[in-house]
């Protein structure tokens, strides 16, 4: 049980162990779609954090935080009119995200993620949908995600990565969707291996 409690060493980039480090088979894919994910601040400290990989492969992503009371949240300027403001997140009125609704309009686009627990991104979404040029989006029912290291609330619940990778697979190309699947199929094999939960291929 005492070795439990020892810090083991983790990479401060990917955030996996040093030994199961990703850093050196992550793509950095140099995107018109400029992707933004805001994340509650409780998420970034949790190795299961999959919003940390998309970060790390998108290089002209950004990476925000909320949640902290004595640091507001602050997307004003993300009201640019030169540019298409997404929103992924599956609420009533999203639409879905398709091929079609990309064509018209042909600004390049922002794409505005929130990442954290269910709870935790409702009270962000009341703020970020009040965004006078958001859209929001969702995506079509699709395969099932392969995020199994943390249980899910709803049938075909995807993690923050994986949305990001379908969403990408539109407004960029299949391609830069597989690229993306890649690194995350490794992320979770890792996971599982630092639990003993399959061997290492």
């Amino acid at each position: 049980m005492a070795g439990r409690n020892k810090l083991t060493p983790r990479c401060y980039r990917c955030r996996m162990q040093t030994h199961l480090c990703l850093c050196s088979v992550t793509p950095r894919l140099d995107l018109d779609t400029r992707v933004i994910i805001v994340m509650h601040y409780r998420e970034m400290i949790k190795t299961t954090c999959t919003g940390i990989l998309s970060y790390n492969c998108l290089p002209n992503s950004e990476l925000r935080f909320y949640g902290k009371t004595n640091d507001p949240l602050n997307l004003d300027e993300l009201d640019d009119p030169s540019r298409r403001l997404l929103v992924l997140y599956p609420s009533l009125n999203a639409v879905p995200l398709t091929r079609s609704l990309v064509q018209q309009d042909d600004r390049p686009v922002t794409l505005l993620v929130p990442d954290g627990t269910w709870r935790q991104v409702a009270h962000l979404r009341r703020r970020v949908l009040g965004l006078p040029q958001a859209e929001t989006v969702k995506l079509s029912p699709g395969k099932a995600g392969e995020w199994t290291i943390r249980k899910t609330t709803t049938p075909g619940q995807l993690s923050t990565h994986e949305a990001i990778a379908r969403a990408l697979g539109i407004l960029e190309s299949p391609d830069i969707q597989s690229q993306l699947e890649t690194v995350f199929h490794l992320m979770v094999q890792r996971i599982h291996h630092t639990r003993g939960h399959r061997a290492l291929t």
